[in-house]
């Protein structure tokens, strides 16, 4: 106790000093003396409110001692810079606010501080900076500059408008802004102009860049040294290469080549031939020939017989070798130049397009049936006359066929009366005396049927898929006698698909916006129909339709809702209408069908071959993943047989082949 008191009286002496201690130098500022050996920082800044005459708040969280020692005076203008360094130190920060000076941890200052442009002030002043860049990405930056700045402070880019917002700092602001300033600059080598005036720029930029790239340059865009970024691309309209690069001794060796390049040549007819490499030959040769003759009443696809070799008027030819897949064109200079840069562009990857259906059938039948049935037949057998009566409806188990025979019965609950048995005049065989038969049957059937056919096309191409059965349809019979007593009947038979048909012609626009031709359709054969003399009766669903959907979403095509309630009644006249007693008199029917069918389509753009590749695999592996769950389980009194199961995909080797099991040893479980 003794000793914090001594410390509580040395800092009063030290704070009574610091504010008794101004010198009057003439018109000079006034300078104090700053000595804080331990003191806590609540007396530190009460000090220093004194001497600058700032108002300060302090956060709670604000705990600890600071050192200050100063060996000569100093003006009273540097001791609230001196605080701040010393709070900084310490983890602290300042921010100012409506005249208020608070002093908070670190990293909560950073929240209250807005945007300034001025960093000229305090070294240790949390400040925050808006960076706008011209030239570099400011998102490429901030990886560049975080290692630089405290880790309690800030630095983020909005994208949007290229802008860094840096948060730190006064002293190292300044030190940030040196660094932007530097990077942020234009390019030391602007797009260079090569004009090309004897040959084809296509076909030499082509050169230059496999002479370039084999001589160990990056690809375009690639490397992370900017002097081996190398770019050679052409402008058609002005036959000029366009060539970027950072390096100097490789703009001169591309101007060398083009010098060297750019001559006449000397080959009698300027033939030229052009090897494609996605489009057909034929096709995009009778394009370039419409183009070139202005005919445009041939179609561009029929590129065919005397058409393919005929020599439009335009001062060339084009003629299109198939097995090569290939273009030979004689024409003049300025003629080839305009059909190679149509070519560049016609002969290009063109977009797939997979199509995931979604084919969804839920079905619901409920069905209740009773009814009694009466039947008087004890006088039959008798001598004279005799009454004999009852109430047949007709339905499956009636009780006269009941009478006859048991297995005649209907399904659910049959329960009846019987009197010993009869026989029927004019037959031998006695019958069952049945006088009454009560019926009750309730059914109830569901079904749920999904199907998720897939198709992968090309643009502008139609797909189709059919998954179901190949059923034979009566289509007429003949009896031919001839000069024989005995026909010879026979049926003419017409075999159609019955099952899932799917078609799909899609068309993919630059937008990403698909548009689809659709037919699809549902059939099934009537199982109550397979023994009629008339043939079979096909259910059919079937739908026709074209739609706009964007690229991987999902659109609902149409379907059927259907909910139907049917009730039939027989009844015996006046009898079945009398309450509660009419049901002796009756025989009740009831059947609701409800059915629901939704057809859901989503198509996806294949436009490389890494998205190709990527469904391919996603495909395969879910495939494998099916074999591996199929796999039959042990038996100790069975051979194991395992089911043969892919190998995992590679797409940059062959398609693997499928392991198939070992036969089982004979003898052994």
């Amino acid at each position: 106790m003794g000793h914090m008191c001594i410390t509580r009286v040395v800092r009063a002496l030290f704070c009574c000093a610091l504010i008794f201690s101004p010198m009057v130098m003439g018109a000079q500022e006034e300078k104090v003396s700053l000595n804080f050996v331990n003191a806590d920082i609540d007396e530190v800044v009460k000090a220093v409110s004194h001497i600058t005459g700032r108002n300060f708040l302090i956060d709670p969280r604000v705990k600890g001692t600071i050192n200050i020692v100063s060996s000569t005076p100093i003006p009273t203008s540097l001791a609230y810079d001196i605080l701040l360094s010393a709070l900084r130190l310490q983890g602290f920060a300042s921010v100012e606010s409506g005249g208020i000076t608070k002093v908070m941890p670190e990293a909560d200052a950073k929240l209250y501080i807005g945007a300034s442009s001025d960093i000229q002030g305090s070294g240790d002043k949390l400040v925050t900076r808006v960076y706008v860049l011209k030239y570099e990405s400011a998102t490429q930056l901030v990886p560049i500059l975080r290692p630089l700045i405290a880790p309690n402070n800030i630095v983020t880019a909005y994208p949007n408008s290229n802008t860094l917002v840096v948060t730190d700092y006064a002293s190292n602001l300044k030190r940030i802004e040196q660094i932007v300033e530097s990077i942020d600059q234009p390019s030391a080598e602007a797009p260079i102009v090569i004009p090309v005036k004897l040959v084809s720029a296509v076909e030499l930029a082509q050169t230059i860049n496999r002479l370039i790239q084999g001589g160990g340059a990056a690809p375009t865009g690639g490397g992370t040294d900017a002097s081996q970024r190398f770019t050679l691309t052409t402008d058609a309209r002005t036959n000029s290469l366009l060539l970027s690069t950072d390096n100097p001794a490789r703009v001169a060796r591309v101007r060398d080549l083009v010098e060297k390049l750019d001559v006449e040549t000397t080959v009698p007819g300027n033939m030229h031939v052009i090897y494609l490499k996605n489009a057909e030959a034929s096709k995009v040769a009778q394009t370039l020939r419409s183009v070139m003759s202005g005919d445009t009443s041939a179609p561009a696809a029929a590129a065919t017989g005397a058409a393919a070799s005929a020599a439009p008027t335009g001062g060339g030819m084009v003629q299109a070798d198939v097995p090569s897949n290939a273009l030979i064109i004689t024409a003049p200079t300025p003629i080839y130049n305009n059909l190679r840069a149509v070519v560049e562009q016609l002969d290009v990857r063109r977009a797939q397009v997979y199509v995931e259906a979604l084919i969804v059938e839920v079905e619901a039948d409920k069905a209740a049936q009773f009814g009694v049935q009466w039947q008087a037949l004890g006088g039959v057998n008798g001598s004279g006359t005799q009454v004999i009566g009852g109430t047949n409806f007709g339905t499956t188990g009636n009780i006269i066929s009941a009478a006859t025979s048991l297995s005649s019965l209907g399904q659910g609950l049959n329960i009846g009366i019987t009197n010993g048995t009869i026989t029927l005049p004019g037959s031998t065989t006695p019958i069952l005396n049945l006088g009454m038969l009560a019926s009750a049957l309730e059914t109830d059937t569901k079904s749920n049927i999904l199907s998720t056919p897939n198709l992968l096309t090309l643009d502008n191409e139609e797909a189709k898929i059919i998954v179901g059965q190949n059923v034979p349809f009566i289509t007429g019979s003949y009896a031919q006698t001839g000069t024989t007593a005995t026909a010879t009947p026979f049926q003419t038979i017409e075999r159609k698909d019955v099952g899932l048909t799917l078609k799909i012609k899609p068309q993919v626009s630059e937008g990403g916006t698909i548009k689809l031709q659709i037919y699809q359709e549902v059939s099934s054969v009537d199982a109550t129909t397979l023994t009629s003399s008339a043939g079979v009766t096909t259910n059919k669903r079937s739908l026709e339709s074209i739609v706009l959907v964007n690229d991987g979403q999902i659109i609902v095509l149409g379907g059927l809702i259907q909910d139907s309630v049917s009730n039939s009644k027989t009844k015996v006249p006046f009898l079945g209408d009398i309450p509660w007693l009419g049901s002796l008199f009756r025989y009740d029917s009831r059947t609701r069908t409800k059915t629901d069918l939704m057809v859901f389509l989503r198509p996806y753009i294949l436009r490389t071959a890494e998205d190709s590749h990527g469904l391919t695999q996603s495909r395969y592996e879910y495939l494998r993943g099916v074999q591996e769950k199929s796999q039959m389980q042990s038996s100790p009194l069975l051979p194991t047989m395992p089911a043969p199961v892919v190998p995992p995909l590679d797409l940059k080797q062959e398609l693997p082949q499928p392991s198939m099991p070992a036969s089982p040893v004979a003898g052994k479980p």
